[in-house]
């Protein structure tokens, strides 16, 4: 058998543990993993809405110029400029004022607030600053006709918008788009009256686009949030297996005796009723030997205590090494008393085991004078086993503690088997 520093159960037990730390360090993985794709969500969300919250801005100052100019335009009753190439009289002014001849010869037309803006919107485009147009869903320039896009805003305006923008992107690259209603003043009637339009009503509107707009770069912020993941994880991992190892530690030595490195009382107990059970349920034989180190108390007179723990470690090692199944079992059962459980092994196959762990120890020849007959360190040993389904594990364990007193009662160093008709006898100290 190999070292059982480790009892079987509880390596059944640790093995369990695992899978339960696995689990449980998968759920928190995932949990944080959760955390941070919802913390990278929400900052993603927070510093795309700044950003077009800034465009935002942007487009509605731009948008704010061009009316205080169209107001400058229509507070003069529009203004007269030089007629050129590129600026030919309007065809929608209708007015008997709408071109005239200065002293001088030059020849002046009337731009009202829209050609203003147009051509506004013509050089800005030129300088590669934002484009903005007027639209109408009602315009009087065929050439004003909204977009799609700009078609939705006007009837959003309708609704009560105040404004509207929002990015976009084709195959010219990124563009904000911002809309804004331009509302009806007394000015503005010259020209649409005849629209049906008053006064405080929305006409239309400008649209203002900002072009080549540098793009939200995801990748950085991801990277970063990715790096903080790993972290994490690794910190996870790495402190729930310390955790982890630090109560498997524990939780072996608090069924290990501290002096021979094998099961203690504790450790015992558990198992003997784990087997006691397992025995019953498949009807099968089991058997406990106890045994006990010979005039113990005479060997630690003798040699002094610190020798007397090395001998308990000597016999403990013998024991392990004496048992050849893994299902057998040793335990320190106190002093200097161990208890071994043999499953599925009847009293003729425990009796074996006992005698030969028995001449082991004798082999070992370790001295010791306090023993008045042997003069070297012996056992002597108890066997009991399951006669009964009406027994308990208690009942097992007295029987082999009987016969062992019997044993050492009969002249020590050897094995005595319970026998049912045999009276109850009691403890007696025989050291």
């Amino acid at each position: 058998m190999s070292k059982i520093d480790i009892p079987s159960w509880i390596k059944e037990s640790e093995r369990k543990t695992i899978i339960d730390t696995k689990r449980d360090v998968t759920i928190i993985v995932i949990v944080w993993v959760l955390l941070i794709a919802i913390a990278f969500s929400i900052n993603l969300s927070g510093a795309i809405k700044e950003k077009t919250q800034t465009l935002m801005q942007t487009a509605r100052v731009i948008f704010q110029e061009i009316v205080i100019t169209r107001e400058w335009n229509s507070g003069h009753d529009w203004v007269y400029v030089p007629i050129t190439d590129k600026t030919q009289p309007n065809p929608y002014i209708i007015s008997p004022h709408r071109d005239i001849t200065a002293e001088t010869g030059l020849k002046l037309t009337q731009i009202n607030p829209a050609y203003m803006t147009r051509q506004l919107s013509e050089i800005s485009s030129k300088s590669h600053g934002p484009k903005f147009r007027i639209t109408s869903l009602n315009p009087i320039r065929p050439e004003n006709k909204p977009t799609e896009w700009e078609q939705k805003a006007l009837k959003l305006f309708k609704n009560n918008a105040q404004e509207v923008g929002v990015l976009i992107k084709d195959e010219s690259g990124n563009h904000f788009i911002y809309m804004a209603p331009l509302i009806t003043k007394s000015e503005c009637l010259v020209c649409h009256v005849e629209q049906g339009y008053q006064v405080d009503d929305i006409r239309g509107g400008i649209s203002v686009i900002l072009s080549s707009i540098t793009p939200f770069k995801i990748m950085p912020l991801a990277l970063g949030y990715i790096a903080i993941g790993i972290c994490g994880v690794f910190i996870i991992v790495v402190f729930v297996g310390k955790l982890d190892k630090a109560y498997r530690e524990l939780r072996k030595q608090s069924v290990t005796d501290p002096l021979t490195q094998i099961p203690n009382r504790r450790d015992f107990t558990m198992h003997i009723i784990q087997e006691f059970n397992r025995s019953k349920r498949e009807g099968s034989k089991l058997s406990i030997l106890m045994c006990d180190i010979d005039n113990f108390k005479a060997y630690n007179d003798t040699y002094g205590h610190k020798r007397g723990d090395e001998c308990l470690q000597i016999v403990a090692k013998v024991i392990e090494q004496t048992l050849n199944r893994p299902a057998d079992f040793c335990a320190r059962y106190g002093g200097e008393e161990f208890i071994l459980i043999l499953p599925h092994t009847d009293i003729d196959g425990a009796a074996h085991v006992a005698e030969k762990m028995r001449q082991n120890i004798v082999k070992l020849s370790v001295a010791h004078e306090g023993s008045p007959n042997h003069k070297i360190v012996t056992l002597s040993l108890g066997v009991g086993t399951c006669s009964s389904l009406d027994m308990v594990y208690e009942d097992l364990i007295k029987k082999a503690d009987i016969a062992l007193y019997k044993a050492k009662a009969n002249g020590r160093n050897r094995i005595e088997i319970f026998q049912e008709h045999l009276p109850e006898q009691t403890k007696e100290d025989n050291e």
